[in-house]
């Protein structure tokens, strides 16, 4: 979470995720990145982010993210990863996969749990949590490197 919320359009994101059930269990990574295997993590991590340093430097990110496909399908198969006993012995509704809701097949996750673990985020007023004013964890930026910069006075580079 460091590392994400060093761009000013986490907050939102990094203040719901910190008081959700969330936060006590998972990070950023756990389910936005694959995690099946080492090569797959390192090589998503990778496009994905510079895909956002490309919508940064152009400006081009929205106020309000939205996954793209490739990520919604990461992030709900991290959902079923972790919460695969629940959906097959407990609920038992069995194990879909994001290509089956987008093809109709059932739902996908966040279409019965739209708020986890960010809360609504098309507005902060409606985004539980977002009434708590989150201290920011330091910048993972290095000291010698903010001094370079010019950025030495400031406690995070945002």
């Amino acid at each position: 979470p460091k590392a994400c919320i060093n761009c000013h359009i986490m907050s939102p994101y990094y203040a719901t995720w910190s008081h959700s059930s969330h936060a006590r269990d998972a990070t950023c990574n756990d389910c936005h990145v694959p995690n099946g295997n080492i090569l797959s993590h390192y090589l998503f991590k990778g496009k994905d982010g510079m895909k956002h340093v490309a919508y940064f430097v152009t400006k081009s990110e929205r106020q309000t993210i939205m996954a793209e496909d490739a990520s919604a399908e990461v992030i709900m198969d991290n959902c079923i990863r972790c919460h695969k006993q629940l959906n097959t012995e407990f609920v038992k509704t069995g194990k879909i996969d994001y290509m089956m809701a987008k093809r109709g097949e059932g739902k996908a996750c966040w279409d019965c749990h739209r708020n986890v673990p960010h809360g609504g985020m098309n507005s902060l007023s409606s985004t539980p949590g977002a009434e708590y004013v989150e201290p920011l964890p330091p910048s993972p930026v290095p000291h010698w490197l903010q001094k370079m910069l010019g950025h030495e006075a400031v406690p995070n580079l945002r």
